[in-house]
């Protein structure tokens, strides 16, 4: 059983700054690639960064420049820091975990419970 358990999320004013976390617990033997992910109400999810168990990153054109993905391999957590944050960034953003177990041969996605992230005008 494995759970990602995030946090940070909350309300800021447009130029504003958060930074969200997601930690995994259970029994893991690796983690390959996390990554964020978006939905804003009553919208599609978009796919906001990637970072693999190497450190590459990769970003979604609408964050490039102001938001930096990064993990800390030792505490299976991932980070998004979010600067010059804007309106249009209101959503629900959730992690997913590319997770081996122990003992089992093929890794699996897990998601996060995900966290409300909410930009004033």
């Amino acid at each position: 059983q494995v759970d990602l358990v995030e946090s940070g999320g909350g309300l800021v004013q447009t130029g504003g700054s958060l930074r969200l976390s997601c930690v995994a617990y259970g029994s893991i033997r690796s983690i390959f690639n996390m990554s964020w992910y978006r939905q804003p109400l009553g919208k599609q999810r978009d796919l906001v960064a990637t970072i693999t168990d190497g450190g590459a990153v990769d970003y979604a054109d609408f964050v490039k420049g102001r938001f930096t993905i990064s993990r800390d391999n030792g505490k299976n957590a991932v980070y998004l820091q979010m600067n010059n944050l804007q309106p249009d960034d209101t959503a629900v953003y959730k992690c997913n975990a590319d997770i081996l177990l122990p003992g089992w041969p093929n890794s699996s996605y897990y998601w996060g419970q995900g966290a409300q992230v909410t930009v004033s005008s």
